[in-house]
């Protein structure tokens, strides 16, 4: 299947889906929200792929949202820009449900939205000169959409910060806060990174690390009672006697590479 605003790649257990609006800066618009929808939907229940990994073509990873597009939607109803603001926050939450891991390769600037799209995949590798801001209150905007995710990825202190001040922050900074994990010094080191770390997420069973991500999503910021343990007792018990859990303990204590990597 061909996309106007994208570009999807398959090798081995990896799926590529990259960004090709260089020209506007990867800007969103109607179109490439409702086809980042739709890969991702697609690729979460992929039975061969592993691991996606979010890129982009150009010098910015992305912009936000797309001039033009903010344009019509300033002479929209307050019932077209709900129903315009639902397509963004169906976007977001596909790829931070998608059932594969997710790696941004952030090898540009990120402004408003696209934030929100970086903090809702699991892992990003960003080069060391990327810039990010949460532009919105400049333009008497709110950072609304992406704030579920910028704020799991930021925290509340430093989201009150970027959301009110509108600053940009340089990558150092995005590392330090929790938004980036891994900062590369140049392209190549960028690729090495992202490919080392699909390669590490294929290697593990392909059951348990769609577990572990629900587990994270389900579990962060959940009280610690009697519920919770009750809930995480049940899931371990599960895995534990599924035929992947089983396979993988065997495997381990037999000292042999589990069937899932063969």
């Amino acid at each position: 299947m061909s996309y106007e605003t994208l570009n999807l790649s398959m090798a081995g257990t990896q799926a590529t889906v990259t960004l090709k609006r260089p020209e506007v800066r990867n800007a969103f618009n109607e179109i490439m929200l409702a086809e980042l929808t739709t890969v991702f939907a697609a690729l979460s229940e992929h039975e061969t792929v592993r691991v996606v990994v979010l890129a982009a073509e150009g010098k910015a990873f992305c912009a936000g949202a797309d001039l033009n597009w903010m344009q019509r939607m300033a002479g929209f109803s307050a019932a077209e820009n709900r129903a315009d603001a639902a397509c963004l926050a169906a976007m977001l939450s596909t790829i931070y449900r998608c059932r594969k891991p997710v790696i941004a390769r952030v090898s540009g600037d990120v402004y408003a939205g696209g934030v929100g799209l970086v903090a809702a995949c699991d892992i990003v590798v960003a080069l060391d000169n990327a810039r990010f801001c949460l532009s919105e209150a400049r333009l008497g905007l709110i950072p609304a959409t992406i704030a579920p995710y910028v704020i799991r990825a930021l925290g509340e202190q430093a989201s009150r910060r970027y959301f009110l001040s509108a600053e940009v922050f340089d990558c150092a900074t995005a590392w330090r806060l929790g938004l980036v994990s891994e900062i590369a010094a140049d392209v190549t080191q960028l690729d090495a990174c992202v490919q080392q770390l699909s390669d590490t997420l294929s290697a593990n069973g392909p059951a348990a690390v769609r577990a572990c991500k629900q587990l994270v999503q389900d579990i962060a910021g959940q009280p610690l009672d009697d519920a919770l343990m009750a809930d995480t007792v049940e899931r371990i018990a599960q895995v534990r006697s599924s035929a992947e859990g089983r396979e993988g303990v065997a495997s381990f204590l037999g000292k042999r590479v589990p069937r899932w990597r063969v």
